[in-house]
Protein backbone atom coordinates (compact mmCIF):
# COMPACT_ATOMS: atom_id res chain seq x y z
CA UNK A 1 0.00 0.00 0.00
CA UNK A 2 1.34 3.64 -0.70
CA UNK A 3 1.45 6.32 1.57
CA UNK A 4 -0.76 9.58 0.15
CA UNK A 5 1.03 12.18 -0.63
CA UNK A 6 0.54 16.04 -2.11
CA UNK A 7 3.50 17.21 -5.33
CA UNK A 8 3.92 20.64 -5.52
CA UNK A 9 7.22 22.58 -7.18
CA UNK A 10 10.13 21.65 -9.51
CA UNK A 11 13.70 21.34 -8.96
CA UNK A 12 15.77 19.17 -6.17
CA UNK A 13 12.94 16.56 -4.15
CA UNK A 14 12.38 17.45 -0.67
CA UNK A 15 10.24 15.21 1.40
CA UNK A 16 8.43 16.28 4.85
CA UNK A 17 7.34 14.01 7.18
CA UNK A 18 4.58 14.98 9.62
CA UNK A 19 4.68 14.58 13.51
CA UNK A 20 2.16 12.55 15.81
CA UNK A 21 -1.35 12.94 15.17
CA UNK A 22 -0.50 16.00 12.05
CA UNK A 23 -1.19 14.91 8.52
CA UNK A 24 0.58 16.58 5.97
CA UNK A 25 -1.55 19.40 5.75
CA UNK A 26 0.31 20.47 8.90
CA UNK A 27 3.05 21.72 6.51
CA UNK A 28 1.63 22.67 3.50
CA UNK A 29 2.47 26.80 3.79
CA UNK A 30 5.85 26.08 4.65
CA UNK A 31 5.75 23.49 1.52
CA UNK A 32 4.66 25.90 -0.79
CA UNK A 33 7.41 28.48 -0.05
CA UNK A 34 9.74 25.95 -0.41
CA UNK A 35 8.36 24.72 -3.78
CA UNK A 36 8.29 28.56 -5.14
CA UNK A 37 11.67 28.57 -4.46
CA UNK A 38 12.69 26.08 -6.53
CA UNK A 39 12.14 22.41 -5.01
CA UNK A 40 10.09 19.45 -5.65
CA UNK A 41 8.10 19.56 -2.41
CA UNK A 42 6.33 16.10 -1.46
CA UNK A 43 4.39 16.38 1.65
CA UNK A 44 3.58 12.87 3.14
CA UNK A 45 0.87 11.61 5.87
CA UNK A 46 2.44 8.38 7.24
CA UNK A 47 1.08 5.34 7.74
CA UNK A 48 -2.37 5.37 10.86
CA UNK A 49 -2.35 9.08 9.78
CA UNK A 50 -3.97 11.77 7.73
CA UNK A 51 -5.57 10.34 4.56
CA UNK A 52 -2.80 7.47 4.40
CA UNK A 53 -3.92 3.51 5.22
CA UNK A 54 -4.74 2.19 8.46
CA UNK A 55 -2.75 -1.00 9.95
CA UNK A 56 -2.79 -2.57 12.95
CA UNK A 57 0.94 -2.16 13.21
CA UNK A 58 3.12 0.45 13.94
CA UNK A 59 6.61 1.08 13.63
CA UNK A 60 10.26 3.12 12.65
CA UNK A 61 11.14 -0.08 10.72
CA UNK A 62 7.51 -0.01 8.88
CA UNK A 63 7.37 3.32 8.37
CA UNK A 64 10.72 3.36 6.97
CA UNK A 65 9.32 0.78 4.31
CA UNK A 66 6.37 2.99 3.48
CA UNK A 67 9.06 5.69 2.67
CA UNK A 68 11.21 3.67 0.80
CA UNK A 69 7.87 2.50 -1.50
CA UNK A 70 7.00 5.83 -2.18
CA UNK A 71 10.65 6.58 -3.06
CA UNK A 72 10.05 3.62 -5.89
CA UNK A 73 6.77 5.61 -6.83
CA UNK A 74 7.98 8.74 -7.21
CA UNK A 75 11.76 7.74 -9.09
CA UNK A 76 13.28 9.68 -5.88
CA UNK A 77 17.07 9.83 -6.89
CA UNK A 78 20.22 10.39 -4.30
CA UNK A 79 19.22 14.16 -4.47
CA UNK A 80 16.80 14.09 -2.22
CA UNK A 81 16.55 16.12 1.17
CA UNK A 82 14.30 14.06 3.39
CA UNK A 83 12.91 16.41 6.65
CA UNK A 84 10.65 15.10 9.63
CA UNK A 85 9.23 16.60 12.61
CA UNK A 86 8.68 14.50 16.16
CA UNK A 87 8.28 11.06 15.16
CA UNK A 88 8.49 11.84 11.64
CA UNK A 89 11.43 12.73 12.32
CA UNK A 90 12.22 9.79 14.09
CA UNK A 91 10.98 7.80 10.93
CA UNK A 92 13.23 9.93 9.21
CA UNK A 93 16.39 8.95 10.53
CA UNK A 94 15.31 5.58 10.46
CA UNK A 95 15.13 5.74 7.19
CA UNK A 96 18.53 7.91 6.53
CA UNK A 97 20.31 5.18 8.58
CA UNK A 98 18.75 1.81 6.34
CA UNK A 99 18.96 3.71 2.96
CA UNK A 100 22.00 6.35 3.08
CA UNK A 101 22.53 5.96 -0.69
CA UNK A 102 19.08 6.99 -1.20
CA UNK A 103 19.51 10.86 0.46
CA UNK A 104 21.50 13.93 -0.08
CA UNK A 105 21.07 14.99 3.44
CA UNK A 106 18.65 14.82 6.48
CA UNK A 107 16.37 17.23 8.02
CA UNK A 108 15.51 16.49 11.86
CA UNK A 109 12.68 18.91 13.57
CA UNK A 110 12.82 18.90 17.75
CA UNK A 111 13.34 15.35 18.05
CA UNK A 112 16.27 13.23 19.25
CA UNK A 113 17.15 9.11 18.15
CA UNK A 114 17.13 8.81 22.06
CA UNK A 115 14.16 6.97 23.39
CA UNK A 116 11.29 9.14 24.83
CA UNK A 117 9.34 9.15 27.29
CA UNK A 118 5.44 8.96 26.40
CA UNK A 119 3.97 9.62 29.48
CA UNK A 120 3.15 13.18 28.31
CA UNK A 121 0.89 11.68 25.31
CA UNK A 122 -1.52 9.38 27.94
CA UNK A 123 -3.80 12.89 28.61
CA UNK A 124 -4.09 13.80 24.40
CA UNK A 125 -5.03 9.44 23.91
CA UNK A 126 -7.33 9.34 26.56
CA UNK A 127 -8.91 12.80 25.41
CA UNK A 128 -9.27 10.99 22.07
CA UNK A 129 -10.68 8.05 22.86
CA UNK A 130 -13.06 9.63 25.18
CA UNK A 131 -14.71 11.59 21.78
CA UNK A 132 -18.23 9.76 21.66
CA UNK A 133 -17.89 9.51 17.64
CA UNK A 134 -21.18 7.03 17.75
CA UNK A 135 -23.00 10.11 19.36
CA UNK A 136 -20.97 13.37 18.29
CA UNK A 137 -23.61 16.07 17.23
CA UNK A 138 -21.12 18.65 16.24
CA UNK A 139 -16.99 19.83 16.96
CA UNK A 140 -17.75 21.83 20.08
CA UNK A 141 -19.18 18.64 21.82
CA UNK A 142 -15.68 17.14 20.38
CA UNK A 143 -13.97 20.10 21.81
CA UNK A 144 -15.66 20.06 25.44
CA UNK A 145 -14.79 15.81 25.54
CA UNK A 146 -10.90 16.63 24.41
CA UNK A 147 -11.48 19.38 27.50
CA UNK A 148 -11.94 17.06 29.77
CA UNK A 149 -8.48 15.53 29.19
CA UNK A 150 -6.42 18.54 27.56
CA UNK A 151 -6.26 22.02 28.73
CA UNK A 152 -4.45 23.74 26.40
CA UNK A 153 -7.07 25.15 23.52
CA UNK A 154 -4.06 25.54 20.39
CA UNK A 155 -3.57 21.49 21.24
CA UNK A 156 -7.31 20.30 20.80
CA UNK A 157 -7.42 22.41 17.44
CA UNK A 158 -4.39 20.32 16.04
CA UNK A 159 -5.96 17.30 17.56
CA UNK A 160 -9.54 18.21 16.05
CA UNK A 161 -7.93 18.77 12.52
CA UNK A 162 -8.13 15.03 12.67
CA UNK A 163 -12.16 14.90 12.67
CA UNK A 164 -13.81 15.06 9.80
CA UNK A 165 -17.81 13.48 8.28
CA UNK A 166 -17.61 10.44 6.80
CA UNK A 167 -20.46 9.56 3.72
CA UNK A 168 -23.32 9.07 6.25
CA UNK A 169 -22.54 12.19 7.96
CA UNK A 170 -21.35 10.71 11.23
CA UNK A 171 -18.01 11.84 12.62
CA UNK A 172 -14.43 9.59 12.88
CA UNK A 173 -11.08 10.42 13.30
CA UNK A 174 -8.55 10.59 10.31
CA UNK A 175 -5.86 8.84 12.13
CA UNK A 176 -6.26 4.87 13.18
CA UNK A 177 -6.83 5.79 17.03
CA UNK A 178 -6.93 2.04 17.98
CA UNK A 179 -2.99 1.26 16.67
CA UNK A 180 -1.45 4.46 17.85
CA UNK A 181 -3.30 3.52 21.28
CA UNK A 182 -1.74 0.34 21.23
CA UNK A 183 1.64 1.47 20.04
CA UNK A 184 2.23 4.79 21.64
CA UNK A 185 5.25 3.15 23.48
CA UNK A 186 6.70 2.46 20.00
CA UNK A 187 6.49 5.51 19.22
CA UNK A 188 9.24 6.50 21.66
CA UNK A 189 11.51 4.09 20.59
CA UNK A 190 15.24 4.93 20.63
CA UNK A 191 16.52 5.22 16.45
CA UNK A 192 20.15 3.47 16.35
CA UNK A 193 22.16 1.64 14.14
CA UNK A 194 25.59 -0.16 13.71
CA UNK A 195 26.88 2.07 10.87
CA UNK A 196 26.24 6.36 11.12
CA UNK A 197 24.79 8.45 8.49
CA UNK A 198 27.71 10.35 6.85
CA UNK A 199 25.79 12.38 4.94
CA UNK A 200 25.28 16.08 6.00
CA UNK A 201 22.22 16.10 8.73
CA UNK A 202 20.47 19.76 10.43
CA UNK A 203 18.73 18.70 13.73
CA UNK A 204 15.99 22.11 14.24
CA UNK A 205 15.06 22.48 17.84
CA UNK A 206 12.53 25.19 19.69
CA UNK A 207 14.40 26.86 22.53
CA UNK A 208 11.76 25.88 24.94
CA UNK A 209 11.28 22.48 23.89
CA UNK A 210 13.45 19.57 25.56
CA UNK A 211 13.05 17.10 23.27
CA UNK A 212 16.66 17.70 22.36
CA UNK A 213 18.76 18.06 25.22
CA UNK A 214 22.18 19.20 25.67
CA UNK A 215 23.25 15.40 26.35
CA UNK A 216 21.67 14.59 22.62
CA UNK A 217 23.29 17.71 21.43
CA UNK A 218 26.96 16.72 22.15
CA UNK A 219 26.71 12.76 22.12
CA UNK A 220 23.58 10.95 20.62
CA UNK A 221 23.34 13.11 17.65
CA UNK A 222 26.46 13.50 16.62
CA UNK A 223 26.85 9.34 17.19
CA UNK A 224 24.64 8.56 14.50
CA UNK A 225 25.12 11.94 12.48
CA UNK A 226 28.82 13.03 12.99
CA UNK A 227 28.13 15.22 9.74
CA UNK A 228 25.19 16.97 12.10
CA UNK A 229 24.48 20.67 13.12
CA UNK A 230 21.73 21.63 15.66
CA UNK A 231 20.23 25.17 14.82
CA UNK A 232 18.31 26.29 18.14
CA UNK A 233 14.90 28.96 17.40
CA UNK A 234 14.63 31.29 20.53
CA UNK A 235 11.14 31.25 21.73
CA UNK A 236 9.63 27.94 20.29
CA UNK A 237 8.44 25.12 21.70
CA UNK A 238 8.13 21.60 20.18
CA UNK A 239 5.74 22.48 17.10
CA UNK A 240 8.56 24.87 15.60
CA UNK A 241 7.30 24.76 11.92
CA UNK A 242 4.26 26.55 13.49
CA UNK A 243 5.37 28.97 15.68
CA UNK A 244 8.51 30.75 13.61
CA UNK A 245 7.87 29.39 10.23
CA UNK A 246 10.08 32.19 8.76
CA UNK A 247 12.87 30.70 10.77
CA UNK A 248 12.19 27.28 9.80
CA UNK A 249 11.87 28.30 6.01
CA UNK A 250 15.25 29.95 6.35
CA UNK A 251 17.65 27.43 8.15
CA UNK A 252 15.70 24.69 5.52
CA UNK A 253 16.54 26.86 2.12
CA UNK A 254 20.07 27.82 3.59
CA UNK A 255 20.71 24.20 4.06
CA UNK A 256 19.58 22.55 1.05
CA UNK A 257 20.95 25.46 -1.06
CA UNK A 258 18.21 27.48 -2.48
Amino acid sequence: MLLHFREQGQGAPLVILHGLFGTLDNWQTLARRWADAGHRVISVDLRNHGRSFHSPEHSYDLMSQDVSALFDHLGLGPDTTLMGHSMGGKAAMRFALDHPDRLARLIVVDIAPRLSDMAHQDDIIAGLNAVPLANLQSRQQADEALAQHIRWPDVRQFLLKNLYRQEDNAFAWRQNLPALTQHIAAIGAEISAPQPFLKPALFIRGGKSDYISPDDKLHGIPALFPNSQVETVLDAGHWVHAEKPEEVFQLVAAFVGS
